[in-house]
């Protein structure tokens, strides 16, 4: 009897060195991938730089992505969430391991007289040990730990993300801001030049050498001008609080570095679409659901075996705290137990159900996430290259109207061209103008998206809990 006890232990020890678990183990899926973007520069430099805000050479922007990421709260809030997946692992992983508690009790108690018996008083003294531990036979317990481990990782993605994405909007922000700031000196500049038009015209109205029709062209053209100046001042100050949000902070004014036109245009980083598999964080946060997804089959599917579980007590016990310790005190009991489903209406079945169909959701998410990864790169490429096109086209275009508002000028105070086609002609460099400055903008804030749709922002792999990854 005692050796077949000895072969059922060694058996149990043997099954759970062994570490097989039921259900399917974790694979990467295959993932077909482009050779190369569709609009890849060919200029392109194959340097990594984390921080590759740095290369717009702007202090001022280096300040603010650095107070974000030490500030925000939607980045505190992606922090705090890793703390608590941290705490489900070890919550999980805690099952694999015997359970063991202390409990003492004690009491005195006095029973009533009746007629065949007096009073009398007794006591109870206990102090014991218990133990629990249910035999990880099956790999239920393993799989669970296996999936809060994916539920870590993925936390800690999807902070890698926010993060990618809080540094990029900072840094889009700010691009906005100075773009804005350009506006208003375009608007004031035009502005001034309308209110001289304007005071010349009055001064000409009264002397009787233009109409009135002139002169209310003048005034029309300068309250246009006055008005685009308000709209921008507006807006300046409803995108510094934009920025003053990203930077975990109250509304207010945000500091001012270089100009919109002495901003360094940063390098095109360059890159494979196998290389988005490591360097994007949403895309390893949605590899990380379905290694999660992919566990929990497992752990759904071991419910259709035994469950073994052990349990055990060690203590002392007697009628007073003298005796307690003495040698009739001591007590002890172990046992062992087996708990097997024979019918439950399909619960089980359909649990597992749930995680096989959960864990599909999960696969075509992850299948999204990378289509999704090369569609951003290939519009960020393309809106890189479209906007230096149109810069290139509007800078021409501002020089050619700012000669013909000049020539239009001196034409009607030649007296060869009436005052409309100097209206015309400056309307439209003031349009042209702020043109420039928008796409001067827009070109600083395509570069950004290149690189926040490679996900650069971050030391992929060598940061954070990435290493643990499965393959």
């Amino acid at each position: 009897m005692k050796m077949r006890r000895h072969v059922l232990l060694t058996c149990i020890l043997v099954s759970l060195m062994a570490g097989c678990a039921v259900g399917p183990d974790y694979h990467r899926p295959e993932v077909t991938s482009p050779e190369s973007y569709r609009f890849a520069d060919p200029n392109a430099t194959s340097s990594f730089n984390a921080e590759w805000w740095h290369q717009f050479n702007d202090p001022v922007l280096d300040q603010l992505v650095s107070k974000a990421v030490a500030q925000n709260k939607d980045l505190a809030i992606a922090t705090a969430r890793i703390d608590e997946y941290r705490g489900r692992v070890m919550e999980t992983s805690s099952q694999l391991y015997p359970q063991i508690g202390l409990g003492a009790s004690g009491g005195r108690q006095r029973n009533a007289a009746t007629k065949l018996t007096p009073n009398y008083e007794t006591s109870q003294v206990q102090v014991a040990a218990a133990m629990s531990w249910e035999i990880d036979l099956f790999g239920r317990l393993r799989r669970l730990r296996e999936s809060a481990k994916a539920d870590l990782l993925s936390t800690e993605f999807a902070r890698q993300g926010t993060l990618v994405s809080l540094e990029a909007s900072v840094a889009s922000a700010y691009i906005t801001l100075r773009d804005l700031d350009q506006r208003l000196v375009i608007a004031q500049a035009t502005v001034a030049t309308r209110l001289d038009a304007l005071n010349l015209f009055q001064e000409r109205f009264a002397g009787g050498v233009v109409s009135q029709v002139q002169l209310s062209q003048a005034e029309s053209e300068y309250a246009v001008a006055q008005t685009s100046e308000s709209a921008i001042a507006q807006q300046i100050a409803q995108q510094e609080n934009a920025i003053s949000l990203l930077l975990g902070e109250n509304p207010g004014p945000i500091p001012r570095g270089k100009s919109i036109d002495q901003i360094s245009l940063p390098a095109i980083p360059a890159g494979l679409p196998s290389a988005l598999l490591q360097q994007r964080p949403d895309i390893q946060e949605a590899e990380q659901n379905l290694v999660s997804a992919n566990a929990q089959i497992g752990a759904a599917r071991a419910q259709y075996f035994p469950v073994i579980s052990l349990t055990g007590l060690l203590g002392r016990a007697s009628t007073g705290l003298g005796s307690l310790w003495s040698g009739p005190a001591k007590m002890w009991s172990y046992a062992g137990a087996i708990s097997q489903p024979i019918f439950t209406g399909g619960a089980i079945r359909g649990s597992v159900h749930v995680a096989e169909a959960r864990q599909q959701q999960a696969l075509f998410a992850y299948q999204a996430a990378i289509q999704n990864a090369f569609a951003d790169v290939d519009n960020a490429l393309v809106g890189e290259q479209r906007s230096k096109e149109q810069l290139v086209s509007t800078n021409d275009q501002v020089k050619a109207l700012g000669q013909y508002a000049s020539l239009s000028r001196d034409l009607y105070e030649g007296g060869y061209t009436s005052y409309l086609e100097v209206l015309d002609a400056e309307r439209s460099l003031f349009n042209a103008q702020l043109t420039q400055s928008g796409l001067q903008a827009q070109q600083l804030i395509e570069v950004i998206n290149v690189y926040k749709a490679l996900g650069y922002g971050w030391p992929a792999g060598k940061e954070g809990l990435a290493d643990d990854r499965p393959q």
